[in-house]
């Protein structure tokens, strides 16, 4: 990649930098979990309220972030961000209750806003025909929550878990004067097309929710399941903590990392395409994670013949990884439509979509712990997911419809022989 403007790479790369150490503090709470869990004797229901409150203030937390970033330097308010969400990680050692946790998670959850700025700070430096590589390269960020993964174990191994919290508060702020001293300062110049859009023109587009539900999937589900996985691993296939976290790992990491590869074919072949390709994947996969452990009985002429059909963790692993790939690719390819749309609003845009998809992590694991409850099966996750991903496909091709359908209306009306002047 050619970068035409000065300190363009390094703006990039601090950034990415940045973003992955406040996905690792935001999916913090994947790991606890496996602590807490036996500590604090959770059901699945409230293991789920436990994942869902960093996530919450996360996702709430991008809609004014976007707004800030369209008014003020993205660069200072990346900074203010990562200095406001090191705090309660000093505290953590010193919570014993379920409620304390969600408060404190609820806190530490501002880190989750960081994907909005530096989205923002890094679309500055780039013309739009690269718009998908560059936030396809940022967006791999999301690898901070494998070092959530590999680092906690080996921190908890030397330290003892009280050590977990103040660990990570000492390195955000170590991350965020890093960023202070090294991040080009652009000046901030107004973009000289302006548009009138407002929040409550997003709030009301439907094709702002349209990219915001296709978010919800990619990249909700995706930060559901780096929550989850380390539970339903342990759970469903009685795995030890650190066999469970090193499966997650390899989910994490190579979904994070194929979304710059995403990035690419998004800018190549169109966001919509990469999109719906992804989708199709998706459910194939998903359909076979719906299916839990079953034993039949089929009686024959002579003799009954048992049989038995389950998902080995083998299967179940290169599943997750088919569908950790493709939602890699969908990330990016959802921003790279993003800015075909709103090149100039990707701060409030981008920060409603990525709001309404984070929250996709919010809900979509408390809904996981009442299915579970409920039916009592633990592939119910993925019926959930299953769910969620058709009601996205059925929008999409709705809304690919709608589209044609205003083309070809345009276009009768361009030639329309009976109209006379």
């Amino acid at each position: 990649m050619t970068f035409e403007i000065p300190g363009t790479f390094r703006a990039l790369t601090i950034a990415t930098l940045a973003f992955a150490a406040n996905f690792s503090v935001w999916t913090l709470y994947a790991v606890l979990g496996l602590e807490l869990q036996d500590k604090l004797n959770l059901s699945a229901t409230q293991l789920g309220l436990f994942f869902s409150a960093p996530v919450l203030t996360g996702a709430l937390g991008r809609i004014p972030a976007g707004l800030l970033v369209e008014k003020y330097n993205p660069k200072n308010i990346f900074l203010i961000q990562m200095i406001l969400s090191a705090p309660p990680l000093f505290f953590l050692p010193y919570i014993e209750t379920l409620e304390g946790y969600i408060w404190i998670g609820l806190w530490i959850g501002l880190s989750g806003t960081s994907f909005t700025i530096g989205i923002r700070y890094v679309s500055d430096w780039f013309e739009s025909k690269r718009q998908g590589t560059a936030m396809g390269i940022f967006g791999a960020g999301n690898t901070g929550a494998a070092i959530t993964l590999v680092l906690t174990p080996v921190i908890v191994s030397q330290w003892g878990w009280d050590s977990v919290g103040p660990f990570y508060g000492a390195g955000l702020l170590a991350i965020a004067f890093l960023f202070w001293i090294f991040a080009p300062t652009r000046p901030y110049i107004p973009a000289k097309i302006q548009t009138t859009l407002t929040l409550s023109d997003a709030l009301t587009s439907l094709q702002v929710w349209r990219f915001g539900l296709y978010y919800y999937f990619v990249f909700g589900s995706f930060l559901a399941l780096i929550l989850w996985l380390p539970h339903y691993y342990s759970a469903a296939y009685n795995l030890s903590d650190t066999q469970a976290m090193a499966f997650t790992l390899f989910f994490v990491a190579t979904s994070s990392m194929v979304r710059a590869l995403g990035g690419w074919f998004a800018d190549r072949y169109g966001g919509r395409t990469v999109n719906w390709t992804v989708f199709w994947t998706c459910l194939v996969c998903l359909f076979f994670l719906c299916y839990p452990p079953t034993t039949m009985t089929i009686h024959g002429v002579k003799q009954d013949v048992e049989l038995a059909i389950e998902v080995n963790v083998w299967i179940f692993t290169a599943l997750i990884f088919i569908i950790g790939i493709a939602q890699g690719f969908g990330r990016a390819s959802v921003y790279k439509m993003i800015h075909e749309y709103y090149p100039q609003q990707m701060g409030l845009v981008g920060g409603l979509v990525a709001a309404i998809g984070a929250l996709g992590g919010c809900t979509l694991p408390i809904a996981f712990g009442l299915a579970v409850d409920f039916i009592g099966i633990y592939s119910a996750c993925f019926m959930v997911l299953y769910g969620v991903l058709a009601a996205c496909m059925i929008v999409m091709f709705l809304a690919l419809k709608t589209d044609r359908f205003n083309q070809r209306v345009q276009q009768a009306a361009m030639y329309n022989f009976l109209e006379h002047d």
